[in-house]
């Protein structure tokens, strides 16, 4: 029997075709599978707004962690998937378009999409889950949304937006902003703002507890500021603690069995590199002898109030992303935007159940920075130096610490050391560990502290101290056992060690003669009469402020004490300030410095590098306002037995969004130094609940 050629066609055609219905069919049921329904999400919200999200599944309760944090903060959600689709610009102008830049720059897309297989099945049903509820809250409320253009979100904008905040995180911003300025410098920045992480061990308290200070110090508003929830679902992941926006899981803080905090650590993990650049060909640089062709692509960046793109160009080299400037070609190399797999490593650490789980979580290093300070109800604390650092060149020929030759192979690093080559501690026999973003080697008691000297010096490991670091150790017994208060004490602490550890001495001032400067009588004296406690009743304090800015603006690299002429200039400066905005040199801290949230304004304590600090920005009038400090704080205690006992504090409340009850219904407790009590028990949240509702509703 034949067939001719059109009924051939004709079968071929049909078969195709029933193939195309056949996996349209799957398609449609494996998206409607993966599709979440709100109506199986509760989130509970307690007396303080905090959101409680209950769910049978993961991806369930991460949809319902997106939704409620979009309830209280969607802008800061926005703006951190906005570089992914190209819109800073659009939404900021010439302030944000840097990001979009950034994002290009450093191939955030590009490296997703080549390391898409190394995210785990079930990490990815999660990230669904949260884009879902994300995609969902701007489609319920358009007229929150920043771009036309944003939303829907892909999992993978979602991810690629990950990869460009983990590089700003580990400093690529400032390696940017260094090359632009035509001042490539050493990249290791130890100004940094600060947190604390603090662990102690059940041999050392007097209640047989563990306890744990979570408490790093960031923005008070924004992307960066900490975000408060609870996650709790039936797969067994029930985590309590805070977040940044677009944060799919708790990112530090506490689950039923062990809890986690994070300090930015400062070791070297990012290279600049100076190219040699062939000089008849200026798109060429020499590599091992030869001449090698940079990667150029245009790209077209959009600002708000230009009508056409800008065009620029991106360069790539061997090092990585690559720029040019006046003094040269210069690449910049560092381990954050390799990797993509950061929100996995800490989704699995959210469901460590022990030690064993949570070091393998880790040992994943995906997460290219943080100090990671644990502990748990089974007598384990830990503390390790985390990053992704570079396995580098040891010859004395090349200075890791500053701009590095990008002209061989020699050093071109391409592999990191593995997680048993980092500084860490296990149970330390003076049972506690500590960072204030200072020495690793100085994290625990002096015969348990490891040396340095073990360690290679091209990993630019931190060895200072800072007055912060100095002041626990003032503060925390060495030996016997102490009790939760103590903790509590130590934590909240607002005075500077006996001697100042700023980079910039200042001492000096403390011992000029009030009566040889008397225009200056005042200030000095309320200098010098100061207790060096950060108070907002306190003269001296605010004195101290005063100086310190007018310091830190002028001499921030000196490294000495500041000569008699030189603090005649910044106590001058001092008074012109004081008399302008205030009309007085006898001022209080509170006087000078204001926690401002929507219309309220209130004296504020702390001062800069106390273990519970506070920094600030000028306003208008003269005042300080707090933009950063001691942000998010939670006190966990484990016992053996039972759910940990948890207390924390927020700045400012549950809420970005002014007018909303729980916009500022937390600063009377921030400013006392006062914590809510916080619980992973599910019954105890749902009978104490002041909302409870589906998302949506």
């Amino acid at each position: 029997m034949s067939i001719d050629v059109l009924s051939l066609s004709s079968i071929i055609f049909n078969i195709t075709f029933m193939k195309y219905l056949l996996s349209l069919t799957l398609f449609i049921s494996l998206h409607a599978s993966s599709q979440i329904d709100p109506t199986h999400i509760t989130i509970a919200r307690d007396s303080f707004g905090v959101p409680h999200i209950f769910a049978k599944t993961d991806p369930e309760v991460s949809y319902g962690l997106a939704w409620a944090h979009a309830e209280d903060d969607f802008n800061s959600l926005q703006q951190v998937a906005l570089p992914a689709k190209g819109l800073m610009g659009t939404v900021y102008g010439k302030t944000g378009v840097a990001g979009d830049y950034a994002f290009a720059l450093f191939r955030c897309r590009e490296i997703t999409e080549e390391r898409w297989n190394t995210l785990s099945p079930e990490f990815l049903k999660l990230i669904e889950g949260y884009v879902q509820g994300m995609n969902d809250y701007a489609k319920a409320h358009p007229q929150e949304v920043m771009a036309k253009k944003l939303f829907p979100i892909t999992v993978k904008d979602y991810i690629a937006s990950s990869v460009l905040a983990l590089t700003i995180f580990n400093g690529g911003d400032k390696a940017l902003r260094a090359i632009f300025a035509n001042k490539v410098e050493p990249t290791i920045d130890y100004d940094k703002m600060g947190s604390n992480a603090i662990a102690i061990s059940s041999s050392k308290t007097n209640t047989g507890e563990a306890f744990l200070a979570i408490n790093a110090h960031q923005p008070n508003e924004g992307p960066e500021a900490f975000y408060e929830a609870h996650v709790n679902s039936e797969e067994g992941w029930n985590a309590l603690g805070g977040l940044l926006a677009g944060g799919p899981c708790i990112l530090h803080g506490v689950n039923e069995n062990l809890g986690w905090a994070h300090t930015v650590n400062m070791c070297d993990r990012m290279d600049i590199f100076q190219l040699q650049i062939n000089p008849n060909n200026k798109d060429q640089y020499m590599f091992d002898g030869v001449w090698t062709d940079l990667e150029k692509k245009k790209i077209k960046l959009h600002i708000k109030g230009i009508p056409i793109p800008v065009s620029r160009d991106l360069y790539w080299s061997k090092y990585g992303a690559t720029m040019k400037n006046e003094q040269g070609t210069f690449a910049i190399r560092l381990g954050a935007n390799m990797e993509i797999r950061a929100l996995e490593q800490w989704y699995k650490m959210n469901k460590a159940k022990n030690f064993t789980e949570f070091y393998k979580a880790i040992s994943l290093q995906g997460l290219s920075m943080f100090n990671i300070m644990y502990a748990d109800r089974n007598d384990t604390i830990f503390y390790i130096n985390n990053a992704l650092m570079p396995i580098r060149d040891a010859s004395p020929a090349y200075n890791w610490k500053s701009t590095v030759p990008g002209n061989t192979s020699k050093t071109l690093w391409t592999s990191f050391r593995p997680i048993g080559q980092l500084p860490q501690y296990v149970n330390p026999k003076s049972g506690f560990l500590f960072n204030t973003n200072h020495s690793s080697f100085l994290a625990s008691g002096k015969a348990d502290n490891l040396s340095e000297t073990s360690f290679p010096t091209q990993d630019g490991w931190e060895t200072l101290q800072n007055n912060r670091s100095v002041r626990f150790l003032e503060l925390m017994p060495q030996e016997g056992k102490i009790d939760f208060e103590t903790f509590k004490k130590i934590k909240f602490s607002r005075q500077y060690p006996s001697q100042f550890q700023f980079p910039v001495g200042i001492d000096s001032v403390f011992v000029m003669n009030p009566s040889a400067y008397p225009q200056y009588d005042t200030i000095l004296r309320n200098l010098q009469q100061w207790d060096r406690k950060g108070e907002a009743d306190s003269k001296g304090a605010g004195a101290f402020l005063m100086v310190y800015e007018a310091v830190s603006s002028k001499f921030k690299s000196v490294q000495r004490q500041l000569t008699l002429a030189e603090w005649e200039t910044v106590l001058s400066k001092v008074k012109e300030q004081m008399m302008q905005n205030f009309g007085t040199t006898d001022l209080k801290l509170g006087d000078i410095q204001k926690i401002v949230r929507g219309s309220k304004v209130l004296p504020a304590p702390g001062l800069p590098d106390l273990l519970a600090p506070e920094w600030s920005v000028k306003n208008e009038t003269g005042t300080r306002k707090i933009s950063g400090g001691d942000a998010y704080v939670a006190l966990v205690r484990f016992p053996k037995t039972g759910l940990p006992i948890i207390e924390t504090v927020n700045t400012y409340g549950a809420s970005a969004k002014e007018g909303k009850p729980h916009f500022d219904d937390q600063i009377p407790l921030f400013l006392q130094q006062k914590t809510k009590h916080m619980t992973l028990d599910k019954q105890e949240v749902l009978r104490n609940a002041v909302r409870t509702y589906h998302p949506g509703e």
